[in-house]
């Protein structure tokens, strides 16, 4: 009878532990490219850092594609750049921009061909991968240098389509990062970058950033998921600026980058690298966001997600990739960071080294 008893008990505790473990909730989390700035929610799935919930996380390496997955429900979450916002408002599709991750920190450039000056630019080539936001750095920079858009012979490239042609002199500029600049540069002594996101009128544009989109309805039906997967995202943060090697490393194996690549992007000090990203804690964004006092860093007012919102939707209008002006708060939902900050979530983190 003991014996029998016993084998109850066992059976009745597998059976517990099964049911604790089906009783996990999938939420289905995108990624549009492979980028370190999108892999926290990697380090939160692998350091069990959202108790309650199994992320299924999915690389779209195709940002429209997955904006499409976000916006019919195939996915709940979605790290993809914020130049998206106003397109998306435009559209009307069933999605919103929760929180802004980073804003880019030197990886876009502006380089101008051998010879070239910003006087000499009007009525040549210039490269940039249309509707992106390699475009709203060369039309915020040639605006500066007093060139309208149409001003010069627009060609849709990326980065690396554009090497051949700022090689050959059929370009007087393009947008480009590296590699592909210092090759460039090699190749054609005289070739300079001309302006990159570390300057500070880009970075008060705010409009350079790496945000987090979430399915409206996916909010609205399980508003607790969303607000676990969003903190999973600022303690993954935590985690990578307390053991930054190790999450570095982590981030390689996800992304199949070597980690050397990883450091590259995102540095080996926890918080930024000049020439890679600056990686936004969560007081920083809930700042962006005007959930909590205080301004955000590089001269951004609080509250400042609309006006770069805005300033998005009116640079794509310049540029002919939208008609229509669109109401910002459309685009963005900072509910879920307020919730946090009521909840008396802070973090604020400063570089290691």
């Amino acid at each position: 009878m003991r014996k029998l008893t016993f084998a109850l008990s066992i059976a009745s505790a597998m059976l517990g532990s099964a049911a604790a473990a089906q009783a996990n909730e999938t939420v289905n989390v995108g990624i549009c490219v492979s980028w370190p700035g999108y892999a926290m929610m990697d380090v939160a799935k692998q350091k069990n850092l959202i108790p309650g919930y199994d992320l299924n996380i999915v690389n779209f390496e195709d940002p429209l594609g997955g904006h499409a997955a976000l916006a019919a429900g195939q996915i709940d979450v979605y790290g993809c750049t914020a130049d998206y916002i106003p397109v998306a408002v435009d559209a009307g599709l069933n999605e919103v921009n929760v929180a802004y991750l980073n804003p880019s920190y030197g990886v876009d450039h502006v380089v101008l061909a051998a010879g070239m000056t910003p006087e000499t630019l009007k009525g040549k080539k210039v490269a940039a991968p249309q509707a992106y936001i390699g475009q709203l750095l060369m039309g915020l920079w040639l605006d500066r240098a007093g060139i309208a858009p149409g001003d010069v012979d627009w060609v849709n490239l990326n980065a690396d389509e554009a090497v051949g042609p700022m090689l050959s002199g059929d370009l007087a500029a393009a947008y480009m990062y590296e590699p592909w600049i210092s090759k460039v540069i090699e190749a054609a002594p005289g070739t300079k970058s001309i302006v990159d996101t570390t300057d500070p009128e880009m970075l008060k544009t705010g409009i350079f950033m790496d945000s987090l989109f979430m399915n409206k309805d996916f909010i609205a039906k399980n508003r607790p998921a969303a607000l676990a997967v969003l903190k999973a995202e600022w303690d993954a943060r935590a985690y990578w600026h307390a053991n930054v090697e190790e999450t570095n490393q982590m981030i390689a194996e996800y992304l199949k980058w070597p980690a050397a690549d990883v450091a590259s992007v995102i540095g080996t000090d926890g918080k930024s690298l000049a020439g890679g990203i600056y990686m936004f804690d969560f007081d920083e964004s809930a700042r962006t966001c005007g959930v909590l006092d205080g301004a955000p860093p590089f001269g951004l007012p609080n509250g400042s997600m609309a006006g770069s919102v805005a300033l998005t939707n009116e640079w794509w209008i310049k540029l002919g990739l939208m008609k229509n002006t669109i109401d910002p708060a459309a685009g963005i939902d900072c509910s879920l960071m307020g919730d946090l900050v009521k909840s008396g979530y802070r973090q604020s983190f400063q570089a290691t080294e």
